[in-house]
């Protein structure tokens, strides 16, 4: 009798996630459509973000090891991985390259 409870606040917070994640995404749609040039921003980051991972996939190896064959890891797999890899080092470096440009910006002025 006890797991009915648990069932219910399970099934509701499953609702509340998916009205959330709808929130999310529908409600920025909602106000790029009133003002396109924000949408332009986003679309930009995104392409931005799309060729960082182009290089990072291009740069990537595909060997595969017995240890991948395990876990049926192919060629193609081995070299998206690590194109994700290497984008989110990429990004990683891209963003602590930013902050300590801007610190030393901000000390310059």
């Amino acid at each position: 009798m006890e797991t009915v409870g648990v069932n219910i606040m399970l099934y509701a917070a499953y609702l509340l996630v998916i009205i959330a994640a709808l929130g999310a995404i529908v409600l920025p749609l909602i106000s790029a459509l009133s003002n396109p040039k924000s949408l332009l921003k986003s679309v930009l980051g995104v392409v931005v973000i799309g060729v960082v991972y182009i290089v990072g996939w291009a740069i990537s190896g595909d060997e595969v090891t017995a240890k991948y064959i395990e876990f049926d890891i192919t060629n193609t797999s081995s070299k998206v991985i690590g194109g994700v890899l290497i984008t989110t080092y990429l990004l990683m470096a891209i963003a602590v390259i930013s902050i300590v440009y801007s610190e030393i910006s901000k000390i310059i002025r």
